[in-house]
């Protein structure tokens, strides 16, 4: 759940419904496409369709196959296990899942059950997704409506709607990383919980708010580490999510297996107040093991960004004994190393950045005896065009080597790498004008609202990028069956 900044102050089993097709690999990254539309229409021409999605939720359930209970996720090593073998995957963030989810406003629960068709489709089986947002719903730049408006009062549509995705989730034999939390404003957060506590009225909102800036929202949030009432009110947030039961499946939500970890927050960082920052992970991490010894715990953290200023460091922010695994997230746009408008000049040493990024944080978890989750990363459609059914050839360029890059280092007989989740699956909502900001009825798409829509969602039309997801999620998926690995 990235955050637009510069670099300096960063950032079930169905039937096949159809068969992807296409000749894809020979295109030239670097190529401006004068055809693009004839492209699209070629990739729209190969599909071989089958079975429809059905769109009412009891027509879904009737066709739906309940899926095997596999169990808790647990860590084995320095990777997963699930089910008494490796537990490797390639996920998507799903954050918005628990509004879609919702009876009430916002919500469109038919779309949600075919957007996780989809998903299970191509082989996607590890959603990270949002199990907290702050109010009020009045406040600028935020994902509502709100799952707790205001201290302690919840919005009974939103925490059903949670309910109803994990119940779902369940049936198509999915995980979930829950994150609890967030840096960033988009979801009211930490700055929420500051300003709840009575230290400030207002938040110092970044761009794109008129007169925002990067550096004093995060000198803003980083109070949060040492601001006890605040950290209190967040806490029972933590403790009502865990204990909660199901109003569907009846599974408290410390018992139910769907969900593979709780996540601390969405990229915190330490920025000056580091020693503050991870006495918290530590203290809080150690909460959620004292209410729910089954689950795994991570933090949320993007590991070494592009700028030290962010206060981070994969070894020393997971080194707690209730840190269970480690997280990274890799922006090469954010963070000015790519440059959509200048492809030729900046993809290259984007590539070599990316690659280096995950060497070293892997070789740190190796280091910190963890697995170790490429949790976010994306680029723009080309050109940083935010329209649907534009060409993608160079996003599907750096997904296939990103994945590629990933799977080689989990295949490695002394590995880390366990996971990756793209940022971020926008399915078959539609910003309803590309490039603007999120509004109260729009779509909800892979972009926050804080962010321009369609920068970086992948749309259920992006032919081309799916089918590399697919051929992915399969490998990745093999690497829990098979037994054979590559001897460095």
């Amino acid at each position: 759940m990235k955050i637009k900044k510069t670099q300096i102050f960063s950032k079930t089993t169905w039937p096949l419904l159809f068969l992807l097709v296409f000749n894809f690999w020979s295109c030239n990254p670097f190529h401006k496409n004068q055809d693009n539309n004839q492209q699209i229409k070629k990739n729209k021409k190969a599909i071989v369709t089958g079975p429809q999605i059905t769109n009412t939720e009891d027509e879904q359930e009737e066709r739906l196959e309940v899926v095997e209970e596999e169990g808790f996720v647990k860590v084995k090593g320095q990777h997963f296990e699930l089910a008494g073998k490796p537990y490797f995957y390639l996920g998507t963030n799903f954050w918005y899942g628990m509004n879609l989810g919702s009876k009430g406003a916002g919500g469109d629960r038919e779309r949600l059950l075919r957007e996780l068709n989809q998903l299970k489709l191509i082989g996607v089986k590890n959603l990270r997704i949002m199990a907290g947002s702050e109010g009020p719903d009045s406040e600028p730049y935020r994902m509502v409506p709100s799952m707790q408006p205001a201290p302690g009062i919840y919005n009974p549509d939103i925490l059903e709607g949670l309910d109803f995705l994990l119940v779902e989730m369940k049936k198509r034999g999915m995980k979930g990383v829950l994150c609890l939390n967030n840096f960033w404003n988009w979801s009211g957060g930490m700055s929420q919980y500051i300003a709840w506590s009575g230290a400030k009225k207002t938040i110092p909102y970044p761009p794109p708010h008129p007169g925002g800036t990067w550096l004093v929202y995060q000198l803003f949030v980083e109070k949060f580490y040492q601001n006890e009432k605040a950290k209190e009110l967040f806490n029972n947030h933590l403790r009502f999510i865990i204990n909660r039961e199901n109003s569907i499946s009846k599974i408290a939500y410390k018992n139910d297996s769907t969900i593979m970890s709780w996540e601390l927050a969405n990229e915190p960082r330490g920025i000056t107040k580091t020693k503050y920052f991870r006495n918290w992970i530590h203290e809080t991490a150690a909460l959620i093991k004292s209410i729910d010894p089954n689950h795994l715990v991570t933090v949320g953290s993007e590991g070494s960004t592009s700028s030290n200023f962010a206060g981070t460091d994969l070894i020393l922010d997971h080194q707690s004994p209730f840190v269970d695994y480690a997280t990274i997230h890799l922006w090469v746009q954010n963070w000015g190393i790519y440059d959509p408008e200048d492809v030729e000049g900046t993809f290259s040493r984007s590539i070599t950045y990316a690659k280096k990024y995950l060497e070293k944080h892997e070789q740190q978890a190796i280091t910190l005896g963890k697995p170790l989750v490429l949790e976010e990363f994306g680029i723009s459609r080309d050109g940083n065009n935010h329209q649907a059914e534009t060409p993608v050839i160079v996003r599907d360029q750096y997904y296939k080597i990103l994945f590629e890059e990933a799977f080689k280092l989990a295949k490695k007989s002394k590995s880390a790498m366990s996971g990756v989740n793209f940022w971020a699956w926008g399915g078959e909502g539609r910003p309803k004008k590309p490039g603007d900001l999120w509004k109260v009825g729009d779509d909800f798409i892979g972009d926050p609202a804080h962010e321009t829509q369609g920068w970086y969602s992948v749309f259920n039309n992006d032919y081309s990028t799916l089918e590399i997801i697919s051929t992915y999620t399969k490998l990745f998926d093999e690497l829990g069956y098979s037994t054979i690995i590559i001897k460095e």
